[in-house]
């Protein structure tokens, strides 16, 4: 019995060590705390110790301003773009199926490399900006689609983790309308649905409480934690 296609190529991309080179490096590019690197040297604050101890875009607007922040979500941004791009190189144009796992798996990598980066004791960020770069390197319109459920929610709540978590939830039932062709990626959208909502509990625990900070507000630094998801 012949292999359907889209199996074939898989399984083709699965057996490359040049495949899984790229998904590695993925992680580790990943897993580069920009916004914790940028915020020490150029303030000496550590991110992991101020507001939410998140070491991403939203705790690095509260330490340093807008400016900074958008710095640092341009990086992690690139963290997720730039290995699903370096894809496209690797894989024939005809080969569809293939590149879509390839580029999911090499998004999954950089995501998780910025939420349990191995430089930092497996205790990360959040991963929505470096999600955000891997979807728009694979279809644009469903970022698009996101970033209209983040901006609503934001202007809305001016929460900043809320806005993620709608955008989240956003990316798959686009994703599911848009490209039911790409089962994979369908998938990958899912599966970071569902790692923003876990990395986002004490946000989730804090709008809860009445103590998550909304943005803008005035925060100080905080003891530091053991998880600083």
């Amino acid at each position: 019995m012949d292999i359907p296609v889209p199996l074939a190529e898989a399984r083709e991309i699965l057996v490359q060590p040049t495949a899984w080179a790229l998904v590695a490096g993925a992680y580790l590019l990943g897993a580069v705390p920009f916004g914790l690197l940028i915020v020490r040297r150029f303030s000496g604050i550590d991110l992991r110790s101020f507001g939410s101890g998140n070491i991403g875009t939203s705790n690095a607007v509260r330490a340093m301003g807008r400016g900074w922040g958008f710095l640092v979500f341009l990086l992690d941004f690139a963290k997720g773009l730039v290995p699903v791009l370096v894809c496209r190189w690797l894989i024939h144009a005809d080969h569809e199926a293939g590149l879509a796992l390839l580029q999911v798996l090499a998004g999954t990598a950089a995501v998780l490399g910025h939420c349990y980066p191995v430089y930092l004791g497996f205790h990360g960020g959040k991963g929505v900006a470096t999600g955000c770069g891997a979807i728009v390197a694979i279809d644009p319109a469903v970022f698009a689609c996101g970033g209209a459920a983040w901006l609503v929610t934001r202007l809305a709540t001016r929460y900043a983790g809320l806005a993620s978590i709608m955008m989240g939830l956003a990316f798959p039932v686009a994703a599911f309308f848009l490209d039911r062709d790409k089962p994979e990626f369908v998938v990958g959208t899912s599966l970071l649905t569902l790692l923003i909502l876990v990395r986002h509990r004490p946000n989730i625990q804090r709008m809860l409480s009445g103590t998550e900070p909304r943005i803008g507000d005035k925060v100080e630094s905080r003891p530091a934690a053991g998880n600083h998801g």
